[in-house]
């Protein structure tokens, strides 16, 4: 794909977007059965979201949101033909990955060792269901932009950028509704 996406065309490819859409209805559906749950049993929910992390959940957006800048800058390096920079961009964005999942997996020791688990209680059932299916796609993730900053072919880097982005939405939209809202 060039550099210049004709007007209403939507960049890179096809099949990546198909992906990303049926990604973000999967979660959008997971999002909303939590909350028609929630609805049954508030004050259950509002206990139960008061055993996470908060904090480590704000830093984990942070992380996200900073990686999801360094693999944009690293379609504009490789765009641009600075392509050491692009690489290191992009193994960066892979390593704050793994400092995500590194912060989850503190999270979910904790919950182990307070003897929570996914049949506690509802809340802990979705909890795990939806930051545990994020997490694995927090892993392909890592393992794509690995892979591009390997192979760092423009549209390569594209589409492991847009899956990343998704990976990335996905968090800012569980971060609120999973561990703020009351």
């Amino acid at each position: 794909m060039s550099d210049q996406t004709a007007p209403g065309q939507l960049p890179g490819e096809l099949l990546m977007w198909v992906l990303i859409i049926s990604e973000l209805a999967v979660f959008g559906a997971g999002l909303v059965a939590f909350m028609g749950v929630r609805l049954t049993d508030p004050v259950g929910f509002a206990e139960a979201q008061n055993h996470l992390n908060r904090t480590g959940a704000a830093l984990n957006t942070i992380v996200l949101v900073t990686s999801g800048f360094l693999a944009a800058q690293a379609l504009i390096w490789s765009r641009t033909g600075v392509r050491i920079k692009a690489r290191l961009a992009l193994i960066a964005a892979a390593g704050l990955g793994v400092v995500f999942l590194w912060i989850k997996a503190q999270e979910y020791g904790a919950k182990a060792a307070e003897g929570i688990g996914w049949d506690t209680h509802p809340f802990f059932t979705f909890y795990y269901l939806l930051t545990g299916f994020h997490a694995a796609h927090v892993v392909a993730g890592v393992v794509l932009l690995l892979l591009v900053a390997w192979r760092d072919d423009p549209d390569n880097i594209e589409a492991a950028g847009a899956f990343w982005h998704m990976v990335d939405l996905i968090w800012v939209l569980l971060f609120p509704v999973i561990y703020l809202l009351g």
